[in-house]
Protein backbone atom coordinates (compact mmCIF):
# COMPACT_ATOMS: atom_id res chain seq x y z
CA UNK A 1 0.00 0.00 0.00
CA UNK A 2 1.55 3.57 -0.66
CA UNK A 3 1.83 6.14 1.38
CA UNK A 4 -0.15 9.30 1.48
CA UNK A 5 0.08 10.76 4.28
CA UNK A 6 1.35 13.95 2.96
CA UNK A 7 -1.29 14.21 0.18
CA UNK A 8 -4.07 16.09 2.10
CA UNK A 9 -2.62 19.46 2.71
CA UNK A 10 -1.56 19.44 -1.43
CA UNK A 11 -4.54 17.95 -2.51
CA UNK A 12 -7.01 20.37 -0.29
CA UNK A 13 -5.42 23.39 -2.32
CA UNK A 14 -5.13 21.47 -5.47
CA UNK A 15 -9.03 21.66 -5.23
CA UNK A 16 -9.36 24.93 -3.53
CA UNK A 17 -7.94 26.43 -6.78
CA UNK A 18 -9.93 24.31 -8.78
CA UNK A 19 -13.13 25.33 -7.04
CA UNK A 20 -12.17 29.23 -7.42
CA UNK A 21 -11.71 28.52 -11.43
CA UNK A 22 -15.42 27.46 -11.41
CA UNK A 23 -17.24 29.69 -9.76
CA UNK A 24 -17.80 31.78 -12.71
CA UNK A 25 -20.52 28.84 -13.17
CA UNK A 26 -21.14 26.18 -16.29
CA UNK A 27 -23.08 25.82 -19.14
CA UNK A 28 -25.55 22.83 -19.46
CA UNK A 29 -27.47 21.17 -22.55
CA UNK A 30 -30.95 19.63 -21.74
CA UNK A 31 -31.81 16.76 -23.16
CA UNK A 32 -35.15 16.03 -24.34
CA UNK A 33 -36.83 13.46 -22.48
CA UNK A 34 -38.32 11.07 -24.94
CA UNK A 35 -42.14 10.84 -25.22
CA UNK A 36 -43.63 8.15 -23.38
CA UNK A 37 -47.37 6.45 -23.61
CA UNK A 38 -48.54 8.91 -21.26
CA UNK A 39 -48.95 12.39 -21.34
CA UNK A 40 -49.19 13.20 -17.85
CA UNK A 41 -45.43 11.90 -17.08
CA UNK A 42 -43.17 13.81 -15.46
CA UNK A 43 -41.23 15.47 -17.94
CA UNK A 44 -44.64 16.08 -20.41
CA UNK A 45 -45.69 17.99 -17.32
CA UNK A 46 -42.62 19.68 -16.85
CA UNK A 47 -41.75 20.41 -20.31
CA UNK A 48 -45.63 22.15 -20.70
CA UNK A 49 -44.38 24.05 -17.67
CA UNK A 50 -41.09 25.52 -19.47
CA UNK A 51 -43.07 26.51 -22.81
CA UNK A 52 -45.61 28.18 -20.92
CA UNK A 53 -42.87 30.28 -19.07
CA UNK A 54 -41.77 33.86 -20.91
CA UNK A 55 -38.51 33.58 -19.22
CA UNK A 56 -35.29 32.24 -20.89
CA UNK A 57 -34.07 30.37 -18.64
CA UNK A 58 -35.21 26.93 -17.99
CA UNK A 59 -34.06 27.18 -14.43
CA UNK A 60 -36.12 30.34 -13.30
CA UNK A 61 -39.43 28.99 -15.63
CA UNK A 62 -38.91 25.63 -12.79
CA UNK A 63 -38.32 27.55 -9.90
CA UNK A 64 -40.94 29.75 -10.36
CA UNK A 65 -43.48 27.16 -11.16
CA UNK A 66 -42.43 25.70 -7.89
CA UNK A 67 -42.69 28.85 -5.75
CA UNK A 68 -46.60 28.81 -6.58
CA UNK A 69 -49.53 28.08 -4.16
CA UNK A 70 -49.02 23.89 -4.41
CA UNK A 71 -53.05 24.03 -3.90
CA UNK A 72 -53.48 25.80 -7.48
CA UNK A 73 -51.23 24.05 -9.23
CA UNK A 74 -51.17 20.55 -9.36
CA UNK A 75 -48.64 19.32 -11.83
CA UNK A 76 -46.34 18.30 -9.15
CA UNK A 77 -47.11 16.38 -6.62
CA UNK A 78 -45.26 17.31 -3.25
CA UNK A 79 -42.29 14.92 -3.18
CA UNK A 80 -41.58 16.14 -6.63
CA UNK A 81 -41.74 19.40 -5.95
CA UNK A 82 -39.38 18.82 -2.76
CA UNK A 83 -36.83 16.86 -4.67
CA UNK A 84 -37.09 19.58 -7.57
CA UNK A 85 -36.32 22.03 -4.95
CA UNK A 86 -33.49 20.40 -4.03
CA UNK A 87 -31.76 19.97 -7.21
CA UNK A 88 -32.44 23.74 -7.92
CA UNK A 89 -30.39 24.44 -4.81
CA UNK A 90 -27.83 21.37 -5.40
CA UNK A 91 -25.01 23.66 -7.72
CA UNK A 92 -25.43 25.93 -4.71
CA UNK A 93 -24.14 23.05 -1.70
CA UNK A 94 -20.94 22.65 -0.69
CA UNK A 95 -19.00 19.80 0.83
CA UNK A 96 -19.11 21.48 4.47
CA UNK A 97 -22.83 21.95 3.73
CA UNK A 98 -22.99 18.05 3.97
CA UNK A 99 -20.01 16.95 5.71
CA UNK A 100 -20.55 14.73 9.03
CA UNK A 101 -17.91 17.12 11.36
CA UNK A 102 -15.29 15.59 12.80
CA UNK A 103 -16.64 14.97 16.45
CA UNK A 104 -19.12 12.86 15.19
CA UNK A 105 -16.41 10.43 12.87
CA UNK A 106 -16.06 6.95 13.81
CA UNK A 107 -12.71 5.85 12.49
CA UNK A 108 -9.80 3.31 13.61
CA UNK A 109 -6.37 3.42 14.74
CA UNK A 110 -3.69 1.96 12.22
CA UNK A 111 -2.30 -0.51 14.82
CA UNK A 112 -6.49 -2.05 15.42
CA UNK A 113 -6.24 -5.59 14.81
CA UNK A 114 -8.85 -7.84 12.71
CA UNK A 115 -10.78 -8.80 15.81
CA UNK A 116 -11.21 -5.63 17.34
CA UNK A 117 -12.10 -4.24 14.21
CA UNK A 118 -14.81 -6.78 13.58
CA UNK A 119 -16.12 -5.40 16.43
CA UNK A 120 -16.43 -2.26 16.05
CA UNK A 121 -17.98 -3.13 12.44
CA UNK A 122 -20.50 -5.49 14.49
CA UNK A 123 -21.28 -2.55 16.68
CA UNK A 124 -21.58 0.65 14.50
CA UNK A 125 -23.02 -0.47 11.76
CA UNK A 126 -21.05 0.72 9.32
CA UNK A 127 -19.42 -0.45 6.02
CA UNK A 128 -16.87 2.14 5.70
CA UNK A 129 -14.20 3.44 8.40
CA UNK A 130 -11.61 6.10 7.68
CA UNK A 131 -7.91 5.44 9.45
CA UNK A 132 -5.30 6.84 10.87
CA UNK A 133 -1.92 7.18 12.95
CA UNK A 134 -2.26 8.78 16.53
CA UNK A 135 -4.71 11.31 15.94
CA UNK A 136 -7.46 12.01 12.48
CA UNK A 137 -5.06 14.78 11.57
CA UNK A 138 -3.22 11.86 10.31
CA UNK A 139 -5.65 10.11 8.08
CA UNK A 140 -4.12 7.06 5.93
CA UNK A 141 -7.01 5.87 4.40
CA UNK A 142 -10.29 3.90 5.23
CA UNK A 143 -10.78 0.11 5.48
CA UNK A 144 -14.13 -1.64 4.07
CA UNK A 145 -16.05 -4.63 5.57
CA UNK A 146 -16.35 -6.00 2.62
CA UNK A 147 -12.39 -6.45 2.42
CA UNK A 148 -12.35 -7.48 6.02
CA UNK A 149 -14.75 -10.11 4.75
CA UNK A 150 -12.70 -11.82 2.20
CA UNK A 151 -9.42 -11.63 4.30
CA UNK A 152 -10.90 -13.49 7.31
CA UNK A 153 -12.55 -15.69 4.52
CA UNK A 154 -9.37 -16.62 2.48
CA UNK A 155 -7.49 -17.16 6.06
CA UNK A 156 -9.98 -19.75 7.41
CA UNK A 157 -10.32 -21.58 3.75
CA UNK A 158 -7.90 -24.47 3.42
CA UNK A 159 -6.11 -24.98 0.01
CA UNK A 160 -4.71 -28.32 -0.88
CA UNK A 161 -1.23 -28.01 -1.83
CA UNK A 162 -0.14 -30.19 -4.90
CA UNK A 163 2.03 -33.75 -3.56
CA UNK A 164 -0.14 -33.71 0.03
CA UNK A 165 -1.76 -37.04 -0.52
CA UNK A 166 -0.55 -40.10 1.15
CA UNK A 167 0.65 -43.13 -0.82
CA UNK A 168 -2.84 -44.84 0.58
CA UNK A 169 -4.80 -42.47 -0.86
CA UNK A 170 -3.14 -42.26 -3.85
CA UNK A 171 -3.44 -46.70 -4.32
CA UNK A 172 -7.10 -46.45 -3.64
CA UNK A 173 -7.95 -43.77 -5.95
CA UNK A 174 -5.98 -45.53 -8.92
CA UNK A 175 -7.95 -48.52 -7.61
CA UNK A 176 -10.90 -46.33 -8.45
CA UNK A 177 -10.46 -44.71 -11.63
CA UNK A 178 -13.94 -46.09 -13.15
CA UNK A 179 -15.55 -43.56 -11.16
CA UNK A 180 -15.44 -39.96 -11.62
CA UNK A 181 -13.38 -38.26 -9.30
CA UNK A 182 -14.71 -35.86 -7.01
CA UNK A 183 -13.74 -32.39 -6.15
CA UNK A 184 -12.93 -32.03 -2.50
CA UNK A 185 -14.75 -29.59 -0.65
CA UNK A 186 -12.67 -26.63 0.64
CA UNK A 187 -11.87 -26.98 4.26
CA UNK A 188 -13.15 -23.72 6.27
CA UNK A 189 -11.75 -23.30 9.92
CA UNK A 190 -12.35 -20.17 11.45
CA UNK A 191 -9.42 -21.18 13.75
CA UNK A 192 -7.04 -20.51 11.45
CA UNK A 193 -7.73 -17.16 11.14
CA UNK A 194 -4.72 -15.04 12.88
CA UNK A 195 -6.90 -11.81 14.54
CA UNK A 196 -4.09 -10.78 16.54
CA UNK A 197 -3.18 -9.11 13.35
CA UNK A 198 -3.35 -5.47 12.16
CA UNK A 199 -5.18 -3.88 9.75
CA UNK A 200 -1.93 -2.52 8.13
CA UNK A 201 -0.33 -5.80 8.23
CA UNK A 202 -3.19 -7.34 6.18
CA UNK A 203 -2.99 -4.97 3.75
CA UNK A 204 -6.70 -4.07 3.75
CA UNK A 205 -6.75 0.04 3.32
CA UNK A 206 -7.97 1.54 1.10
CA UNK A 207 -7.50 5.36 -0.59
CA UNK A 208 -10.14 7.97 0.55
CA UNK A 209 -10.81 11.47 -1.48
CA UNK A 210 -8.93 14.52 0.02
CA UNK A 211 -11.04 17.59 -0.87
CA UNK A 212 -11.34 21.30 0.94
CA UNK A 213 -14.44 22.70 2.54
CA UNK A 214 -15.50 24.95 -0.07
CA UNK A 215 -15.49 22.45 -2.62
CA UNK A 216 -18.98 21.55 -4.49
CA UNK A 217 -20.72 18.81 -4.01
CA UNK A 218 -21.38 18.41 -7.16
CA UNK A 219 -17.92 18.50 -8.29
CA UNK A 220 -16.93 15.68 -5.19
CA UNK A 221 -19.85 13.68 -6.63
CA UNK A 222 -18.01 13.70 -10.09
CA UNK A 223 -14.61 12.80 -8.59
CA UNK A 224 -16.09 10.00 -6.25
CA UNK A 225 -17.91 8.56 -9.57
CA UNK A 226 -14.73 8.44 -11.27
CA UNK A 227 -12.10 7.72 -9.26
CA UNK A 228 -14.91 5.14 -8.08
CA UNK A 229 -13.98 5.86 -4.24
CA UNK A 230 -16.88 6.93 -1.78
CA UNK A 231 -15.56 7.97 1.31
CA UNK A 232 -13.89 11.45 1.15
CA UNK A 233 -12.18 13.40 4.28
CA UNK A 234 -13.07 16.86 4.30
CA UNK A 235 -9.32 18.64 5.00
CA UNK A 236 -8.71 22.57 5.98
CA UNK A 237 -6.41 24.99 5.10
CA UNK A 238 -3.62 23.76 8.18
CA UNK A 239 -4.45 20.41 6.94
CA UNK A 240 -6.57 19.22 9.80
CA UNK A 241 -9.04 17.00 9.36
CA UNK A 242 -12.33 18.83 9.45
CA UNK A 243 -14.79 16.09 8.62
CA UNK A 244 -16.28 13.22 6.60
CA UNK A 245 -18.70 13.31 2.96
CA UNK A 246 -19.44 9.91 1.96
CA UNK A 247 -21.27 9.34 -1.52
CA UNK A 248 -24.67 8.72 0.91
CA UNK A 249 -24.74 12.18 1.87
CA UNK A 250 -24.24 13.71 -1.15
CA UNK A 251 -27.27 11.95 -2.42
CA UNK A 252 -29.45 12.78 0.37
CA UNK A 253 -29.42 16.30 -0.44
CA UNK A 254 -31.41 15.16 -3.45
CA UNK A 255 -33.58 12.62 -2.31
CA UNK A 256 -34.28 13.23 1.24
CA UNK A 257 -32.86 10.34 3.68
CA UNK A 258 -31.68 7.04 2.61
CA UNK A 259 -32.00 3.63 5.19
CA UNK A 260 -31.15 0.93 4.94
CA UNK A 261 -32.26 -2.67 6.56
CA UNK A 262 -29.71 -2.12 9.18
CA UNK A 263 -31.31 0.74 10.27
CA UNK A 264 -32.80 0.85 13.24
CA UNK A 265 -36.62 2.18 12.61
CA UNK A 266 -36.96 5.35 15.28
CA UNK A 267 -40.37 5.92 16.71
CA UNK A 268 -41.62 9.26 15.10
CA UNK A 269 -43.48 10.55 17.77
CA UNK A 270 -43.64 9.60 21.40
CA UNK A 271 -44.96 11.00 24.59
CA UNK A 272 -43.15 10.55 27.56
CA UNK A 273 -44.53 12.08 30.06
CA UNK A 274 -48.41 14.36 30.37
CA UNK A 275 -46.35 17.53 29.14
CA UNK A 276 -42.95 16.18 27.23
CA UNK A 277 -42.68 14.39 23.77
CA UNK A 278 -40.28 13.14 21.67
CA UNK A 279 -41.08 13.60 17.76
CA UNK A 280 -38.74 13.46 14.52
CA UNK A 281 -38.40 16.57 12.46
CA UNK A 282 -39.87 15.44 10.02
CA UNK A 283 -43.37 14.97 11.64
CA UNK A 284 -45.60 17.03 10.19
CA UNK A 285 -47.11 19.70 12.22
CA UNK A 286 -50.67 18.68 11.91
CA UNK A 287 -50.35 15.48 13.21
CA UNK A 288 -48.24 16.55 16.27
CA UNK A 289 -51.40 19.26 17.34
CA UNK A 290 -53.42 16.54 16.87
CA UNK A 291 -51.65 14.33 19.33
CA UNK A 292 -51.14 16.95 21.89
CA UNK A 293 -54.36 19.23 22.03
CA UNK A 294 -55.30 22.64 20.68
CA UNK A 295 -53.05 24.55 23.14
CA UNK A 296 -50.41 23.09 20.29
CA UNK A 297 -51.95 26.21 17.91
CA UNK A 298 -50.03 26.02 15.06
CA UNK A 299 -52.35 27.10 12.58
CA UNK A 300 -50.35 30.50 11.68
CA UNK A 301 -47.18 28.85 11.28
CA UNK A 302 -48.55 26.60 8.90
CA UNK A 303 -48.97 29.07 6.52
CA UNK A 304 -44.98 28.42 6.11
CA UNK A 305 -43.90 25.29 7.16
CA UNK A 306 -45.27 21.62 7.44
CA UNK A 307 -42.96 20.04 9.31
CA UNK A 308 -41.45 19.90 12.77
CA UNK A 309 -37.91 20.79 11.48
CA UNK A 310 -39.21 23.57 9.51
CA UNK A 311 -41.25 25.33 12.57
CA UNK A 312 -37.30 25.00 14.00
CA UNK A 313 -35.40 26.35 11.38
CA UNK A 314 -37.54 28.96 10.87
CA UNK A 315 -37.91 30.32 14.17
CA UNK A 316 -34.48 30.53 14.27
CA UNK A 317 -33.53 31.59 10.71
CA UNK A 318 -30.48 28.60 10.59
CA UNK A 319 -29.73 25.29 11.54
CA UNK A 320 -29.86 24.87 14.94
CA UNK A 321 -27.17 23.14 17.04
CA UNK A 322 -27.50 20.01 19.21
CA UNK A 323 -29.03 20.71 22.82
CA UNK A 324 -30.05 24.16 21.04
CA UNK A 325 -33.24 25.15 22.92
CA UNK A 326 -36.52 26.94 20.70
CA UNK A 327 -39.48 29.06 21.69
CA UNK A 328 -41.40 28.95 18.61
CA UNK A 329 -44.46 28.66 19.85
CA UNK A 330 -46.04 30.28 22.97
CA UNK A 331 -46.26 27.96 25.88
CA UNK A 332 -43.96 25.32 24.76
CA UNK A 333 -40.28 24.70 23.93
CA UNK A 334 -38.45 22.76 21.79
CA UNK A 335 -35.27 20.89 22.39
CA UNK A 336 -33.27 19.51 19.82
CA UNK A 337 -32.32 16.44 20.32
CA UNK A 338 -29.99 15.70 17.09
CA UNK A 339 -29.30 18.06 14.26
CA UNK A 340 -26.07 17.43 11.31
CA UNK A 341 -25.10 20.94 9.25
CA UNK A 342 -27.76 20.26 6.94
CA UNK A 343 -30.92 19.47 9.16
CA UNK A 344 -32.76 19.64 12.37
CA UNK A 345 -33.07 15.49 13.08
CA UNK A 346 -35.08 14.80 16.59
CA UNK A 347 -36.59 17.53 19.01
CA UNK A 348 -37.93 17.10 22.06
CA UNK A 349 -41.60 19.29 23.16
CA UNK A 350 -41.72 20.30 26.62
CA UNK A 351 -45.03 21.92 27.18
CA UNK A 352 -44.68 25.10 30.13
CA UNK A 353 -47.55 24.95 32.19
CA UNK A 354 -48.18 28.33 34.39
CA UNK A 355 -47.34 27.89 38.37
CA UNK A 356 -50.36 26.49 40.13
CA UNK A 357 -51.77 29.07 42.69
CA UNK A 358 -51.73 27.89 46.48
CA UNK A 359 -54.55 26.52 47.76
CA UNK A 360 -55.66 28.52 51.43
CA UNK A 361 -54.74 25.56 53.67
CA UNK A 362 -57.70 24.68 56.24
CA UNK A 363 -57.07 27.05 59.20
CA UNK A 364 -56.31 30.10 57.09
CA UNK A 365 -59.90 31.52 57.68
CA UNK A 366 -59.46 31.57 61.11
CA UNK A 367 -55.90 33.06 60.88
CA UNK A 368 -55.79 36.83 61.98
CA UNK A 369 -56.16 39.36 59.46
CA UNK A 370 -53.81 42.28 59.27
CA UNK A 371 -54.79 45.66 60.32
CA UNK A 372 -54.76 47.13 56.88
CA UNK A 373 -58.32 47.98 56.67
CA UNK A 374 -59.28 51.39 57.94
CA UNK A 375 -60.33 52.20 61.43
CA UNK A 376 -63.70 53.56 62.64
CA UNK A 377 -62.22 57.33 63.33
CA UNK A 378 -60.03 57.38 59.62
CA UNK A 379 -63.52 56.41 57.91
CA UNK A 380 -65.28 59.44 59.55
CA UNK A 381 -62.59 61.46 58.69
CA UNK A 382 -62.34 60.60 54.95
CA UNK A 383 -66.42 61.15 55.28
CA UNK A 384 -66.46 64.99 56.52
CA UNK A 385 -63.29 64.97 54.26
Amino acid sequence: MSDFRTQPAAAVRDEAEASSQDEAGSSSTVQKPESGKSGSSFWSRAARIWRAGSSSSIREDLADALMTDPGADTAFSPAERAMLNNILRFREVRVEDVMVPRADIEAVDLSITIGELMVIFEESGRSRMPVYSESLDDPRGMVHIRDLLSYVTKQARNKRRNGSRSPASVANSAEKTEKPARQPKPSFDLGRIDLSKTVEEAGIIRQVLFVPPSMHASDLMQRMQAARIQMALVIDEYGGTDGLASLEDIVEMVVGDIEDEHDDEEVMFAKTSDDVFVADARVELEEIAAAIGPDFDVREQLEDVDTLGGLVFASLGRIPARGEVVQAIPGFEFQVLDADPRRVKRVRIVRKRPPARRRPFKGDEDAPVEATSLTSDEKSLRETG
